[in-house]
C-alpha cells in the first residue's frame, strides 16, 4: 500500500508518542503536550501507511517572510523510503513565495538537506536553550 500524505493537525496522543519515541526524541514523553502543539503549529504534513503514523513535517512562519521547520521524524522501519524528502518537498511547496525557510540540522543531517536545496549557513550558526521539565 503507497504512503498517503495528509495536511492535518489532529493526532492522537498515542500516535505521537509512538513516532517520536520510535526515534528516540525525548518530547515522545510528553505525548499530551504534543497533541496540544500539532495544533498550534501553522504547517503540519504526515505520512500515513494505512492508519500507522509514520512521518511528520512541522513548521511555524512568520506570515510572509520566513518559515522555520520545527520537526521531520521518519519512523526508522520507514525511512529511506523517501518519505522525509517527500514531507520537505511539500513544505517547500507550503513556502514557495517566502524569502526563507530555515531550520536546525545536526552535522549527520546536513548531506540530507542540502540534497534538498538547503544551503549551511557561512556567517552564523544556530543557538538553543535546551530545558525538560518533568
Amino acid at each position: 500500500m503507497p504512503i498517503e500524505y495528509k495536511n492535518i493537525h489532529a493526532f492522537s496522543r498515542d500516535e505521537l508518542e509512538r513516532l517520536f519515541l520510535s526515534v528516540d526524541w525525548s518530547s515522545g514523553h510528553f505525548p499530551d503536550k504534543l497533541v496540544i502543539a500539532m495544533k498550534n503549529f501553522d504547517t503540519v504534513y504526515s505520512a500515513w501507511d494505512d492508519d500507522k503514523l509514520v512521518g511528520m513535517i512541522c513548521a511555524m512562519d512568520d506570515g510572509i517572510m520566513t518559515a522555520y521547520i520545527h520537526y521531520l521524524l521518519v519512523d526508522p522501519e520507514y525511512q529511506h523510503r523517501n518519505i522525509g524528502r517527500t514531507l520537505v518537498e511539500k513544505v517547500k511547496e507550503h513556502y514557495r513565495d517566502y524569502l526563507r525557510i530555515a531550520l536546525i540540522a545536526y552535522d549527520n543531517e546536513l548531506s540530507f538537506y542540502e540534497k534538498l536545496g538547503f544551503a549551511k549557513s557561512k556567517d552564523s550558526s544556530p543557538m538553543f536553550i535546551t530545558s525538560l521539565w518533568t
